[in-house]
């Protein structure tokens, strides 16, 4: 059954009603999307790599790419062990007035009270203004 609704255009690209006689030619049917008949592959994940030393055949070269990587990881972790002295120095500081007690540092930090209180000192060494001797 024809769409009572439905509008034609004439080249001038003014639209006018479709009906019997009311143009040359039928409208176009509409075309419905086909239909999947099956589902599209997901993206597998690709395997987990680290800093792509699994692919390095060669033992000496492995050896030292990973000793390298070693080094770079000990000294990133000296220096956040640093920052986090540092951060807990100025926590702690009793001139600030919401300065922190070494229990409430520790339960932040995850450590235990004495590693906090050591952290304070080792933090408060690190800000103290380097002194130089002539």
């Amino acid at each position: 059954m024809p769409d009572s609704h439905a509008q034609a255009s004439d080249p001038s690209g003014s639209t006018a009603p479709a009906g019997p006689g009311a143009g040359a030619e039928a409208p176009a049917p509409r075309r419905r999307p086909a239909q999947l008949l099956f589902e599209p592959q997901a993206a597998e994940p690709e395997p987990e790599r680290f800093f792509d030393l699994e692919s390095i055949e060669d033992p000496a070269e492995l050896l030292r790419r990973s000793t390298e990587l070693a080094l770079a990881f000990r000294a990133a972790a000296e220096r956040a062990t640093d920052f986090q002295a540092v951060a807990a120095a100025q926590l702690a500081d009793t001139r600030r007035f919401d300065a922190l007690s070494e229990t409430e540092i520790a339960e932040r930090a995850d450590w235990t009270a004495d590693y906090a209180a050591k952290m304070i000192e080792y933090g408060r060494g690190l800000l103290q203004p380097r002194r130089h001797d002539d």
